[in-house]
């Protein structure tokens, strides 16, 4: 009897002994689960995609280079007899905006048939003098007519060229309807069209999109002259 009392008790701290080293084994597997999980969480290629919205506008919305026509409408009324100030500081602007962004021709399309016409008939050579003394070829204007309705009034003489432009595809597009899509957590179908165009509109030079520009050139001068105060421990800083 003393001899199987002491192999119970001897037996005891080796049950105690394997539990506290299960329970070490499980600790640690759930340490180890927890990290991987978090590290899972906090590890993303793109900022702009969770997993809780999938889907880009960027990818919906992507900024393209294609080729526009611009146009700018100069109102001209049955009794008008020379451009105003304003509108020559219009067709001005357009100007500059054509050299800055094509080398092809520029169109001036007269109305005819409307009660205007033969105002903005005359019109035309006043037009094509804003145009040439902004810096226009004469050989790059073509000058041309539109059938107007009889009716109106305010046909006006359209000024057009066509560039490569940076422009998004049309927004508005609703193709479903918000109520039937509420469960999913993504982003509607036209979010974010608003800010992919106004973004287009800000590219002055579309090539930026394609290719990076040469690098100006340096300033000798200036560099020569900032070497100087660098050398003299002076304050190389302008004024």
């Amino acid at each position: 009897m003393k001899h199987s009392t002491r192999q119970v008790r001897e037996s005891r701290p080796a049950m105690a002994s394997v539990g506290h080293s299960f329970q070490r084994i499980v600790l640690a597997g759930l340490v180890v689960g927890t990290a991987v999980a978090l590290s899972g969480c906090g590890s993303t290629k793109d900022r702009m995609t969770t997993s809780a919205i999938p889907d880009d506008y960027r990818t919906r919305h992507p900024i393209m280079l294609s080729e526009v026509e611009h146009t700018l409408d100069v109102p001209i009324a049955s009794g008008d007899r020379s451009l105003t100030v304003g509108v020559q500081d219009s067709i001005a602007g357009f100007a500059a905006d054509y050299l800055s962004a094509s080398t092809g021709t520029i169109q001036v399309l007269v109305p005819h048939g409307s009660p205007n016409s033969g105002a903005a008939s005359a019109m035309r050579k006043q037009i094509r003098h804003v145009l040439t003394t902004r810096g226009v070829a004469a050989n790059k204007i073509i000058e041309t007519s539109y059938q107007a309705e009889a009716n109106s009034n305010a046909a006006p003489v359209r000024i057009s060229y066509v560039a490569i432009t940076a422009m998004t595809n049309p927004c508005g597009e609703w193709p479903e309807d918000l109520q039937n899509n509420t469960f999913s957590n993504k982003n509607y179908h036209n979010f974010g069209c608003a800010t992919q165009s106004n973004l287009a509109e800000q590219i002055a030079n579309p090539m930026d999109l394609v290719t990076p520009r040469d690098m100006a050139p340096i300033d000798a001068t200036r560099r020569s002259t900032v070497i100087g105060l660098y050398r003299q421990g002076s304050d190389t800083s302008t004024n």
